[in-house]
């Protein structure tokens, strides 16, 4: 499952003004650390989709909002939640640690709100 591609220019719609929360894949072609999360970040929106959406924003293309929200390595991962970043990862991790860092999002138990 190919995740969404979010631009400088629809980022405000598409992540800022969605209802549930965002993770937002800051990334590049070149960024080997960016390449091996992708299957982990796919697997999680299949998995966890209708609680988490997760898309992905290449910093090369759009480096207008990696540097509204202070980018500064790859692969960042940044949670938008009411238009607001509500939790930032930086780094690859494997699956389960993101998982784990993501539980707040995708657990029965959260409320939305």
């Amino acid at each position: 499952m190919a995740l969404k591609i979010v631009t400088d220019a629809n980022f405000e719609e598409e992540v800022l003004r969605s209802a549930k929360p965002v993770l937002v894949d800051f990334w590049a072609e070149w960024c080997g650390p960016c390449r091996q999360i992708a299957p982990s970040l796919e697997a999680i929106a299949a998995e966890h989709g209708d609680k988490l959406e997760i898309v992905k924003l290449n910093i090369d293309e759009n480096p207008a909002t990696a540097t509204r929200y202070g980018v500064m390595s790859i692969p960042t991962l940044n949670v938008y939640q009411n238009g607001e970043v509500a939790q930032t990862i930086v780094g690859a991790k494997p699956k389960a640690m993101l998982l784990r860092e993501l539980d707040a999002y995708i657990s029965d138990e959260v409320s939305q709100g």
